[in-house]
């Protein structure tokens, strides 16, 4: 009697989404060929998959972290490779995760063979959690403010973050709550297109920033030792703005940012940072998606110069990640001016730029997302990426983030 065919993650069929498994199979036949698919259903219904063609070893065992994948959604060792390669139907869809008290279930199966799926074999469900065990989440609506804080388990106290996302606004909890997953507390800030907030305000204020800045620092599981900073996109700039103009920030991440202020003023106590001049009649349209790379005058014309973030005045330490295969931004372009700038001021600044990684630089194993609908704007867009390297960029850039975070706070 042949033993049943198992599939059984490594080291638990349970763990937060930023962890890597061990996906196994036994009981397979001495060099059988079969088939692996992951399928996951987010939270609008939408399903992804990803599928990779296997032979199993001389006992009929199967190990990704050791077994090369020969062909499918992607090919070689790729332990994680069917969480990164995870796609729609529909090619413009993001995964992304709304509520972060429920986790996300990928279904693995195992098929025979390496034509049509009809010979199901084995399967089992990982269960990718975005809240580690005795992380709280609370809701914040005082002072105007609209955020969810984040708390690690215990006494703490914990150094402690501000996560800002890019102009699709929203409240986005998933980042900040794997963060206090791993033990900072972190405030999720949304600051346009939610509750009452604009979907386009005519102005952002530093007030609105500075508040939230305050909040953190008044819990008393945060360190007094200053605050950090994480932004994506638009995002970014506004995390080198505050670490620029508010006390009391210690460290700011830019991911696919700019070293000037983009689309929105920024108003300060008696100052204003004008956006950088744009012009949305230079979008380009490829196939029906927006591209960005070209909408902005120069920066290096001294014209410009008023929407540059002073940031050599700021005493925060920097960390800059871009992808090199960005097709929404010139992020790396934009991020080495603002590096350069520093480094001309004797300021030590941090900066990865990532070959084949797009501008949606997320935490690990969300699959890459190469165009969607931007909500604010109402249009599909490019972001760029190709699928291995934009993974790899992903682990790297998050390993990065949480040490920078550690080290200076």
């Amino acid at each position: 009697t042949r033993m049943a065919v198992q599939v059984t993650i490594l080291p638990s069929p349970w763990c937060l989404f930023d962890d890597p498994i061990r996906i196994c199979v036994t009981g397979l036949l001495p060099q059988q060929a079969v088939t692996l698919r992951a399928r996951l259903l987010d939270e609008s219904g939408e399903l992804f998959q990803a599928h990779a063609r296997y032979r199993a070893g001389s006992r009929g065992e199967l190990d990704l972290t050791r077994s090369p994948a020969l062909g499918g959604s992607y090919s070689g060792v790729e332990p994680m490779g069917l969480l990164w390669s995870l796609q729609s139907e529909n090619p413009y869809k993001r995964l992304a995760k709304r509520n972060v008290l429920t986790p996300f279930c990928v279904d693995l199966e195992v098929y025979d063979g390496h034509g049509d799926m009809n010979r199901l074999l084995g399967k089992c469900t990982n269960e990718r959690r975005f809240l580690g065990e005795g992380v709280k989440r609370i809701s914040v609506r005082e002072g105007g403010l609209k955020a969810t804080l984040f708390l690690p388990p215990g006494l703490g106290p914990f150094p402690a973050l501000i996560d800002l996302y890019g102009s699709g606004g929203g409240l986005v909890e998933y980042r900040a709550s794997l963060l206090a997953s791993r033990g900072f507390v972190t405030l999720a800030l949304a600051y346009m297109a939610f509750e009452d907030l604009p979907a386009m305000p005519e102005v952002l204020e530093l007030s609105y920033f500075e508040a939230a800045v305050k909040f953190l620092r008044k819990q008393q599981q945060v360190k007094d030792t200053g605050i950090g900073v994480l932004g994506l996109s638009k995002g970014a700039d506004l995390a080198l703005s505050m670490a620029t103009f508010l006390p009391g920030i210690k460290a700011a991440v830019s991911i696919s940012g700019s070293g000037f202020n983009s689309f929105i003023p920024l108003r300060g106590d008696g100052f204003t940072v004008p956006p950088h001049p744009y012009d949305l009649g230079r979008i380009k349209y490829e196939s029906g998606l927006a591209d960005f790379r070209e909408i902005l005058d120069d920066h290096r014309d001294p014209a410009t110069w008023g929407s540059r973030i002073p940031l050599e005045k700021s005493l925060a330490k920097f960390l800059f990640l871009s992808g090199l295969n960005d097709t929404n931004w010139k992020s790396d372009l934009y991020c080495q001016t603002a590096v350069q700038r520093l480094q001309q001021h004797g300021r030590e600044v941090e900066f990865y730029s990532y070959p084949g990684a797009g501008h949606l630089l997320e935490p690990p194993y969300f699959p890459l997302c190469q165009a969607s609908m931007h909500k604010v704007l109402g249009m599909f867009v490019q972001w760029g990426g190709q699928w291995r390297e934009h993974a790899k960029a992903q682990e790297d850039a998050w390993r990065r983030i949480q040490a920078f975070f550690w080290q200076h706070l």
